[in-house]
């Protein structure tokens, strides 16, 4: 069974329809196989009555049924729905045996207890009919003094019959839900099928036997030599990963010191052209330096003699310089020759 939501509606809604079990603090109960033994009066009401609202004594008791194997979001929902469609609504589901679900729509994956505890932890549920019947009588609706049933609309044909809710919408008591497209037991158990290789492999590295999962020696081989190729596939995948990975970053390291390198060149190239350029700082330096050497140093002589110096001419014309120079003769140094000698 599954069922698609009409709306969500706000949270507010929710809580005030969420009926007697509203703290949700405990599993719905299992009904009693004699049916409700409630002593309010349970007279019957039409749709209009009910979607007007009851007295809070006076829910409106729908019910749903179905086989929940493997209880899923569309069973939610469709329940969801059923438990939404009065403003005071009291949800009793029936999940039908094992017996009566073999014989008459096929094995299930999970047992009745199962099925049955599965159903008693929806929040929306009130109360559990276990082994509930394929077909409803007149009286097992009385005694459970059940107002409504929900299910989806589609015709349910089962048992011979062309659809086994007919007499129930003939008598006026049926509220359709909406069916969860995409979701339904069958299509899980069809992705199980059809992955049943990945799943064995799954349930053998997790520790479940061969036998346990009713495969054969040669089988069991054949997926754990799987499982240890696959396993050096992942390995071979990471280190080729990580191998791009470290190339990648040496590829941005130096792609990063390349531009640094040419950053600093440029900038050791404008420094340079700066200092030694035509009209670098170099070039002002040496030509001021020119002019310093040329103020401090003397004069040069217009033929270019050390003699023709003033400042020579000076100190040879001195009254003191009695130093004489080394390569005189020392009779240039003796007095002039007197006339009686001449």
């Amino acid at each position: 069974m599954a069922g698609r939501r009409r709306g969500r509606g706000n949270n507010a809604q929710q809580h005030q329809r969420a009926g007697p079990r509203g703290s949700q603090r405990e599993p719905a109960a299992f009904a009693k196989s004699t049916g409700c033994d409630s002593q309010t009066p349970h007279d019957k009401l039409t749709i209009t009555q009910a979607r007007r609202g009851t007295p809070a004594n006076r829910p409106v008791r729908v019910y749903a049924d179905g086989i929940f194997d493997l209880f899923h979001s569309g069973h939610a929902r469709a329940l969801m729905q059923a438990k939404n469609v009065f403003p005071n609504t009291y949800l009793i589901v029936g999940v039908c045996s094992d017996e009566l679900t073999h014989k008459l729509k096929g094995y299930t994956v999970m047992t009745e207890d199962e099925r049955y505890d599965a159903l008693t932890h929806c929040r929306y549920v009130d109360e559990v009919v276990r082994d509930a019947p394929w077909t409803l009588t007149t009286d097992f609706l009385h005694r459970h003094k059940i107002d409504f049933v929900a299910h989806d609309d589609i015709p349910y044909t089962s048992a011979g019959s062309e659809d086994v809710y007919k007499h129930i919408k003939e008598a006026g008591m049926f509220v359709a839900t909406e069916r969860t497209e995409g979701i339904s037991t069958s299509d899980l158990i069809t992705r199980i099928v059809k992955d049943y290789d990945i799943y064995v492999r799954r349930n053998l590295q997790r520790g479940y036997t061969a036998r346990e999962l009713n495969v054969g020696y040669i089988n069991e081989k054949k997926y754990r030599l799987q499982e240890q190729v696959d396993k050096m596939k992942e390995t071979v995948r990471t280190v080729e990963e990580k191998s791009k990975h470290f190339v990648y970053r040496v590829e941005e390291k130096s792609h990063d010191l390349i531009h640094k390198w040419e950053e600093k060149s440029r900038e050791f190239i404008s420094n340079f052209l700066e200092l030694f350029g035509p009209d670098g700082a170099w070039h002002v330096i040496q030509e001021r330096s020119g002019r310093m050497l040329q103020a401090l140093s003397p004069y040069s002589s217009p033929r270019g003699s050390p003699s023709s110096s003033p400042t020579r001419r000076r100190r040879s014309l001195s009254p003191d310089s009695s130093s004489a120079s080394p390569s005189q003769s020392p009779s240039s140094l003796s007095p002039p020759p007197s006339p009686s000698s001449a």
